[in-house]
């Protein structure tokens, strides 16, 4: 009898819709919901920037994002193509292909932890996986709660997250970004109050950094030559002996992605913090 109801589950499984995706964001959403994509853009991009969850080898790479190999796309027939509004210049060649979903994330003016958890219903409704979104958020919220609670001290400092775009310029993370979302339910403070675009940060010269009294998370990569330059920088050196000692250093996050990312982040910002508390 157990035998009978697994072999009559098989089919439902693989009809699971032929999805591909051009964004890493739906690409990461669609394998946490144990539905990975049938073909991504630049998927060795995605294993160095995303990492989790990884895309099983079966995945076609895409090529270029902003530039797919259409032909090959054509040839996968997929039965839909997801994208969101960075890549809707490309909506009418896809739509020659398949249908396109476009969906959006980090809409100005609007909540980035409540447009999360609506992606990934969203997406998950196109595959037909409304329970794994909802066990996704509740699972993903309740982690974070876990951090906050238990591995949290009360009297953590204001932090300032940046990412190295050259030797003199950093994005700076604040609000309508995912790194502030996950800062909002850990409940830390955010030291940079500045002005953000529609992806939550701002691009500043170290400069702007001088005057803030806050622990310094620096998210990798650094670019080639920085590590060099920021070591004979008077400036630099001043902001690290405020920040009190040298940054806490992330490995790369997706900072436009969903969930997934969301977690990562908070799993390694709290692990750094922890680390830090130890010294």
């Amino acid at each position: 009898m157990l035998l009978a109801l697994l072999l009559h589950a098989l089919p439902a499984l693989a009809e699971s819709p032929r999805l591909a995706t051009l964004d890493w964001t739906l690409a990461e959403t669609l394998s946490a919901l144990d539905t990975p994509p049938v073909a991504v853009g630049q998927v060795d991009a995605y294993h160095a920037w995303v990492r989790e969850p990884a895309l099983p080898s079966s995945v076609t790479d895409l090529g270029l994002r902003t530039q797919p190999n259409l032909e090959l796309l054509a040839s996968l027939d997929p039965e839909r193509i997801l994208v969101t509004p960075m890549f809707s210049n490309l909506t009418p060649r896809l739509e020659r292909i398949a249908p396109v979903e476009n969906l959006a994330l980090y809409t100005p003016g609007r909540d980035t932890w409540t447009e999360m958890r609506e992606l990934t219903h969203q997406v998950a409704a196109l595959v037909d996986r409304d329970a794994a979104a909802t066990r996704l958020i509740e699972d993903t919220e309740a982690h974070l709660e876990h951090l906050k609670q238990e591995r949290l001290d009360d009297d953590a400092p204001p932090l300032l997250v940046v990412q190295f775009m050259d030797a003199r310029h950093v994005r700076v993370f604040g609000d309508n970004g995912l790194y502030q979302a996950v800062l909002d339910r850990l409940g830390l403070d955010n030291a940079w109050t500045g002005t953000t675009n529609a992806w939550g940060f701002s691009l500043v010269a170290i400069e702007a950094l001088a005057g803030l009294d806050a622990r310094l998370v620096v998210v990798e990569p650094y670019p080639a030559g920085v590590r060099a330059t920021l070591s004979e920088s008077g400036l630099w050196q001043r902001l690290i002996e405020r920040s009190r000692g040298e940054p806490l250093t992330l490995a790369p996050v997706w900072s436009f992605g969903a969930l997934p990312s969301a977690r990562r982040f908070a799993d390694q910002l709290v692990g750094a913090l922890e680390n830090d508390d130890d010294r």
